[in-house]
């Protein structure tokens, strides 16, 4: 799947990232197996109230991916087809987390195929502990106190965190394993 020229085959990962999850980073670690770059195009709509702005999100993406040339980041308005031909993409990207992402997914991978047949979609599901993870649900989860750590990249946290002026909250510690002697003589060997 890999096209060669000068610079290697480039994909194209389009999407808001108001923030990037896990799963996002998951898809990328993907697409890198089978491109040589991945470049994440931020789209810029007017018409949505992001959390963050643009600016904010391109420095949170190249903060997250510091120290990696094979990850671009971009900001586009328009038409991504006509996006992904004037980078030099001949991939489109699509993270799929459950089958009723499939649906709209795929009837814009076809209207993109109608509008250019040269750039092709692929679909990629993330790591199976990220399938139920949306940008969305992780910012409604924060405001709401609740821990996002295992979910987004550390940048993330601390952003959302500097946002809402809310402190990060820690993975409780582990709670104590009963001690085995107990277990053993009220369970008969095995343990309660």
């Amino acid at each position: 799947m890999k096209r060669s020229n000068r610079d290697g085959s480039l994909a194209v990962f389009p999407g808001s990232f108001d923030p990037i999850t896990n799963g996002h980073l998951d898809i990328v670690d993907r697409g890198l197996r089978l491109f040589d770059r991945v470049r994440m195009a931020i789209l810029v709509n007017p018409d949505k109230q992001p959390l963050f702005t643009v600016e904010e999100r391109v420095a949170i993406i190249r903060e997250a991916y510091r120290g990696n040339p094979r990850i671009e980041v971009d900001t586009f308005s328009g038409l991504l087809v006509d996006y992904a031909q004037r980078v030099g993409a001949s991939v489109i990207i699509r993270g799929i987390r459950a089958i009723s992402d499939f649906e709209y997914e795929f009837q814009m991978a076809l209207m993109n195929r109608r509008l250019n047949p040269q750039i092709e979609t692929v679909f990629m599901m993330p790591a199976e502990s990220y399938s139920y993870v949306s940008s969305r649900l992780v910012k409604e989860v924060f405001q709401l106190g609740g821990r996002v750590t295992d979910v987004v990249p550390p940048v993330v946290e601390r952003r959302l965190s500097d946002k809402y002026g809310t402190p990060v909250r820690r993975t409780p510690a582990a709670p104590r394993a009963r001690r085995r002697g107990r277990a053993h003589q009220a369970g008969g060997g095995h343990e309660a």
